[in-house]
């Protein structure tokens, strides 16, 4: 397939414009601390060991496995006076999965260096990040450690830090997770499943009161912070918490264009600029759910399976630059795409269908923000949910960030948002912490763009 120069380019561009704000240091080698040897290599990039998990994980959802201090690779520290924006520390807990059974999760806690002025104990948000990709080198907190990365074989920024730094500003203790199986060396990455990113995130939550010298209590109150993946993981976890998690004393919810349902976001990016998210949606769904792979196996092409075997360990970059404005036509042995195949295959449909999120109203304030114009995770699909939790009687702050189309499918219209909502997505976690009361908007729903 001969794609435009021009739009590989620009959306290109847009990626590093956008996304390499947060690139304050140079990138280092992935390392452990105290010169532990690495166990993995993903792409050239040493994976340290600390990511390995045991074979056998504690019993408690949430309980720490192991920690370890974590170097910021945007930070600074000063001799006899602290650590700017805050200590980290790299952590691995445990968390269920959505078959029931144990697994291990890392990720980073941040210890602000900004005292907390509101009431009560230090809040702590938990930052559920956006698309990163699927190889171990991928990961949030490795992204902390290196805001960039680009070794001539894998393309990682931890585009995510900015917020992050913003909130420990603030004197909100941070707690990041890198999802089930992104880090963690043991099993490939579940990317948007549904169960998986929200059980994850809410363990985040727990793990962060045990983690060495933690301001972080059993009372503090704990916010969610996601945008894109990171919002559908937010979103989830909100419906969740009731049931799986009633020890977090969750007060809210960002919901940044999550990807709820599945098969809307599927169509938006399919010919995108970030269609390699429908690979890591396949090979996550297929690691959750083994009996997809003889699906996978009759109706995937040789390009098909060879895309999913690379992008199993790419990085949102390497996806952007190898698999830019591709169609998954091209992938299928019978020239359909992957909707057409989700339609006429029972098994996925009912897997995909599972997935969605709005089944159930959270019972803490949510705000939900999606682009006007956002065509990888369409804004209709996005609203929706809005729509859904307000029907089911859910506390929700919807806003429509209205901004002109940038380009069709150049994943522009997707990343502008998170970037000019940011500060009113800032704001409003940092009310719900400091104990304001959230207002609903449910009633404007209906006439709202």
């Amino acid at each position: 397939m001969s794609l435009p120069a021009s739009r590989t380019v620009c959306a290109l561009g847009v990626l590093a414009t956008a996304l390499t704000v947060t690139a304050l240091a140079p990138a280092s080698p992935a390392t452990a601390a105290g010169g532990t040897i690495p166990t993995a290599v993903s792409r050239g990039v040493e994976i340290p060991a600390f990511y390995d998990p045991p074979s056998t994980l504690p019993e408690a959802n949430g309980e720490l496995v192991r920690t370890e201090p974590l170097r910021l690779g945007a930070g600074l520290s000063i001799p006899g006076i602290g650590s700017l924006p805050g200590t980290a520390t790299r952590v691995m807990y445990k968390t269920t999965d959505n078959n029931g059974a144990p697994a291990a999760v890392t990720g980073a806690y941040i210890e602000p260096f900004a005292p907390w002025f509101g009431a009560g104990d230090r809040p702590l948000v938990v930052v559920a990040p956006g698309t990163m990709g699927q190889g171990d080198q991928c990961s949030a907190s490795l992204g902390l450690e290196r805001p960039i990365l680009f070794n001539g074989k894998t393309v990682s920024v931890g585009y995510e830090d900015i917020g992050i730094y913003r909130m420990l500003a603030r004197g909100m203790a941070v707690m990041v997770t890198d999802y089930v199986g992104l880090g963690a060396t043991d099993r490939l990455h579940t990317y948007v499943d549904r169960v998986d990113g929200g059980h994850a995130v809410l363990d985040a939550a727990r793990a962060a009161r045990s983690v060495p010298d933690s301001s972080v209590t059993a009372t503090s109150r704990v916010a969610l912070y996601g945008y894109s993946q990171g919002g559908g993981a937010t979103g989830s976890a909100a419906e969740l918490a009731p049931a799986y998690a009633p020890d977090v004393r969750l007060v809210g919810a960002y919901v940044g264009a999550p990807p709820a349902d599945l098969r809307a976001t599927a169509e938006g990016i399919d010919g995108s600029a970030l269609v390699a998210a429908l690979g890591w949606t396949i090979n996550g769904l297929a690691q959750s759910h083994p009996d997809l792979r003889p699906i996978l196996d009759e109706n995937l092409n040789e390009k098909g399976q060879a895309a999913l075997e690379d992008l199993s360990t790419a990085c949102v970059g390497d996806g952007i630059i190898s698999y830019p404005f591709q169609r998954s036509t091209s992938w299928t042995r019978t020239g359909e795409s992957l909707e057409d195949i989700i339609e006429r295959e029972p098994t996925v449909r009912a897997i995909i269908d599972e997935q969605k999120i709005g089944n159930q109203a959270p019972r803490v304030p949510v705000r939900v923000a999606t682009g006007t114009e956002d065509d990888i995770v369409p804004h209709e699909q996005s609203r929706q949910l809005a729509v859904d939790w307000c029907g089911r009687g859910a506390k929700v702050t919807y806003q429509a960030v209205v901004m002109p189309n940038l380009g069709d499918g150049l994943i522009t219209n997707h990343i502008s948002p998170l970037l000019v909502d940011q500060t009113a997505a800032v704001n409003w976690v940092t009310d719900r912490v400091s104990g304001l009361p959230a207002i609903s908007n449910c009633a404007t729903m209906p006439i709202q763009p």
